[in-house]
């Protein structure tokens, strides 16, 4: 059995034809059928009904069709691995974060790294647990939760939410405002699976208070759009827009913060390149925000665990 069998096999399934799976893997048809008949005398059992000029597989088939799928994923991970070794590096590096994370920090940072560095692609992340993430394929996470053993974690930074009032608004010259204070007035937020919003709601929920009125936006430049339009208050992490009034939420000597963490799977053959870029990440943040006002985040350094 080889694997490019078990490559024509997954082909067929999903493509529902042999001249499709032919123009996929770029084989000719007559040589594809006979090389997956070849593939059931290896295994011994049929795995296609044949008829009207397509393949459609059986119950064996569908049964035996995830393992051929688990084999070629086995395959391209060993592939990868050895590449690794082979250039001491990672061609591409997928890294999954909340929307406003991606926007506000993952983006920029991207734009700072250079032509030898990996390909970054992104995966939004809002609401997810890091480690489905980690298992989905992401390579680094960045959320607000720091996932257990074996999984390497380094805190970025604690970043605020901000609460965005227009520049005419009464509340306009000040610099924050308590909880108690915001929740008396109409909001501005972002669905619960977002991590501004979740900040919010614990903090509601600490305070012992409820909303007065609020509207839901799908995104923060929406919210933002909205509060400019004079909707209310909007409360979100992202950097400002409209040219809106950004206020730090009071919570008793605490500000209103979003806790960012960054995490991968340290058992992993590139987990060293990884752990890199995660700590050239914090340190742009640190960086970046080490003079944000008119609240400095606070920036938080500590070891991989």
């Amino acid at each position: 059995m080889q694997l490019s069998h078990l490559r024509y096999l997954v082909a067929t399934a999903e493509e529902g034809s042999v001249s499709k799976a032919a123009v996929r893997v770029h084989v000719a048809q007559p040589s594809l059928s006979r090389q997956l008949r070849q593939l059931e005398r290896d295994l011994g059992v049929p795995l296609f009904e044949r008829g009207a000029g397509r393949l459609v597989l059986n119950r064996t088939g569908r049964a035996l069709l995830p393992g051929a799928r688990a084999v070629l994923a086995a395959a391209e991970a060993l592939q990868d691995s050895a590449a690794y070794h082979r250039r001491g590096r990672i061609k591409r590096l997928t890294i999954a974060a909340p929307t406003v994370t991606l926007t506000d920090v993952v983006s920029p940072f991207v734009a700072t790294m250079s032509p030898d560095d990996p390909v970054v692609d992104v995966l939004g992340a809002d609401g997810l647990d890091p480690v489905e993430m980690l298992r989905a394929g992401a390579d680094l996470v960045i959320g607000t939760r720091r996932p257990p053993a074996p999984y390497a974690a380094r805190e970025l930074a604690t970043l605020p939410v901000w609460a965005y009032v227009p520049n005419d608004d009464p509340w306009a010259a000040r610099e924050s405002l308590t909880i108690s204070e915001l929740v008396s007035r109409p909001l501005v937020a972002l669905p619960s699976t977002f991590t501004a919003r979740e900040a919010l709601d614990a903090a509601v929920v600490a305070y012992g208070g409820s909303y007065t009125a609020m509207v839901e936006a799908a995104n923060g430049t929406i919210a933002q759009a909205l509060a400019a339009s004079g909707r209310g208050v909007a409360v979100v992490s992202d950097d400002p827009r409209y040219d809106l009034v950004p206020l730090s939420i009071d919570l008793g000597g605490e500000m209103l913060a979003i806790h960012l963490t960054a995490a991968w799977d340290s058992s992993g053959v590139a987990a060293s390149t990884i752990a890199d870029v995660a700590e050239r990440l914090r340190a742009w943040v640190v960086h970046v925000y080490e003079s944000a006002t008119p609240t400095t985040p606070r920036l938080v350094d500590c070891p991989d665990a």
